[in-house]
């Protein structure tokens, strides 16, 4: 396997109690706003603020690099852009670092950097080899502030206790009575971090990730072909199709009961109408047939998988185009927020694109959620995430599913 030339480093965020350290292994040439992105990962922040690298590099000059690029025009800093950590570190020069990096300049989170020495990775690779205790909250306060918020939720009585534990959950989607300062899952890290590094460094997905991404669509192009599927007098997949897809695809675990009627089996229903409106299928005298689209990829591969990220790109309303993007980036960060988080974001991010109801009025939350369910469903009519997932973590993305996102996102990005 070829290996690159990596940084073996130790990172802690300044201040904290419990200290909160990461030791990291990262190629020698990965750029800042790479390395930015890690350290999100790492220490499970949410990417909503700017950063900064304040450091002597190996010349022995001075820098101040800030990130995104926007943000370094306007306090006149160097962007991170196009800055590659090698220029800022030399591995063999072990011991503390006059590298730090701040995240968020109002709660002022600065990381301090530790040179263990050099290292080798598999080429493409990023891994995380220890730590200790689980990240900040975001946006409690700095550290001093974080400390407050472990010795507040710690003490049932404390005076404070039910504010505090409305704001966390408010903030973090999860129960105030679940925070564990302490945890720390290096094997889910890892896993973030492999997404992260398929994201930076991409592979065309294999035939066998292909095939698996679009089963569900291909398994049911499969069943009209030649001659199309009867239909109930109502117009719906009789209950020998549906029972037969809830089994052959693996779905019993998503939807209680027989499964055996579609207009009570959603992950079935879902799918066919998905089709329909991506004009894969249609119905023609009381049978499901296939579409001319249908016709040229009911036999699956990349050619289907390229026609449903076209499709999934290119929605018929605009709306549902923006709000694809916003859930592609939740899903492939693994950083969906907190529903009431979700509902304003989504939201805001309409209105500001001019998107207006029709009275002229602002977008409200609950239009922006349905968007955001409509794109949610759409989405699981694919195989991109791992059945009956285990882990605690927010995206079961599969490999394959990471890949098909990706497409999807860069997609977005040019059109």
């Amino acid at each position: 396997m070829e290996t690159v030339p990596a940084y073996d480093l130790l990172v802690r965020i300044q201040d904290t109690e419990p200290e909160i350290w990461r030791r990291l292994l990262v190629p020698e040439t990965i750029t800042i706003p790479e390395l930015h992105r890690v350290l999100q990962a790492a220490f499970g922040w949410e990417n909503r603020h700017v950063y900064g690298i304040r450091c002597v590099d190996r010349r022995g000059q001075p820098r101040m690099i800030v990130g995104p690029d926007e943000a370094a025009e306007d306090i006149d800093a160097e962007p991170a852009s196009g800055v590659v950590l090698f220029e800022l570190l030399d591995a063999q020069q072990t011991g503390p670092a006059t590298l730090e990096y701040e995240y968020d300049f109002g709660d002022a989170w600065t990381h301090t950097f530790e040179v263990m020495g050099s290292a080798e990775l598999p080429a493409g690779a990023l891994l995380c080899v220890d730590g200790a205790n689980r990240g900040p909250v975001e946006d409690s306060g700095g550290p001093y502030g974080y400390t407050r918020v472990i010795e507040v939720l710690a003490d049932p009585g404390h005076a404070e206790h039910q504010d505090v534990s409305g704001w966390y959950t408010f903030a973090t989607g999860h129960d105030a009575g679940t925070f564990d300062p302490h945890a720390f899952d290096l094997p889910a890290l890892n896993r973030r971090l492999d997404g992260l590094a398929q994201r930076f460094w991409p592979e065309p997905p294999t035939e066998a990730e292909v095939n698996a991404v679009v089963r569900p669509v291909q398994w049911l192009l499969a069943q009209a072909s030649p001659d199309g599927l009867q239909l109930t007098q109502d117009g719906y997949l009789k209950p020998a199709v549906v029972v037969q897809a809830m089994h052959e695809l693996g779905w019993e675990y998503r939807w209680p009961g027989k499964a055996n009627r579609e207009s009570q089996t959603r992950p079935v229903l879902l799918v066919r109408q998905q089709l329909q409106a991506w004009k894969l299928l249609r119905k023609s005298k009381g049978r499901l047939v296939l579409s001319p689209a249908g016709r040229k990829t009911y036999d699956g591969g990349r050619k289907l998988w390229d026609y449903l990220a076209d499709a999934v790109v290119f929605p018929p309303e605009q709306a549902t185009a923006v709000v694809t993007g916003i859930v592609v980036t939740w899903m492939l960060d693994g950083s969906t927020p907190s529903w009431d988080r979700l509902q304003r974001i989504i939201a805001d991010v309409l209105t500001v694109a001019g998107f207006r109801m029709k009275d002229g009025s602002a977008i409200p939350p609950e239009a922006g959620v349905d968007l955001y369910l409509d794109v949610r469903w759409t989405l699981e009519c694919l195989q991109l995430t791992f059945p009956e997932r285990k882990s605690s973590e927010e995206s079961g993305l599969t490999d394959g599913g990471r890949k098909f996102l990706l497409q999807v996102q860069g997609l977005l990005s040019a059109a």
